[in-house]
């Protein structure tokens, strides 16, 4: 059987450089599998991954499963707590089987207050802009013709492109 030659001439890929790296610190946190940490999104979903992320895995004494600790904000913390069954469910789907059976949600991080400083990247893009409409903008200018104080005549012309591009409800 002839000797397969290398293709990569030495060369390694740049995941396979630093996953020890990262599995190393992912354990040190508790997190066995770090896909949970590394497609959060895709696991919890957009609308959960844009108001929290996952903190730690800590194991109990009892052996009964672990608790998964999420970090939030005070003003989600409630909405959060609402949905902490669907959310170890979608947790667990990605372990196999029922490994997390407690969801802890936090305000501040475990380990000390620089980590617990909220910030979700994963909050969808605010929409472009829409150029205003030529005809809108004539209208209004007309209508605030004859005001002679140009600070005044602005202000409702601005005022007016918005009610005149409101659309009837």
């Amino acid at each position: 059987m002839p000797q397969r030659n290398s293709t990569t001439r030495g060369f390694k890929r740049t995941g396979q450089l630093v996953q020890g790296r990262i599995r190393h610190a992912s354990e040190s946190r508790g997190f066995a599998q770090t896909r949970l940490l590394t497609h959060w999104p895709e696991i919890v979903g957009a609308d959960i991954a844009a108001i929290a992320r996952p903190v730690n895995v800590s194991y109990g004494r009892q052996g009964f499963g672990a608790t998964l600790t999420v970090l939030t904000t005070g003003a989600q913390a409630p909405m959060l707590e609402m949905q902490k069954e669907q959310l170890r469910d979608k947790v667990n789907a990605v372990y196999g089987y029922n490994a997390i059976s407690r969801i802890r949600v936090t305000q501040t991080a475990p380990t000390g207050f620089a980590e617990g400083q909220a910030s979700f990247d994963h909050r969808p893009q605010k929409p472009a802009p829409v150029a205003p409409d030529p005809t809108l903008q004539a209208r209004a200018a007309d209508m605030t013709a004859p005001i002679g104080d140009t600070s005044l005549r602005s202000a409702l012309e601005a005022l007016g492109q918005n009610v005149l591009s409101k659309t009837k409800r």
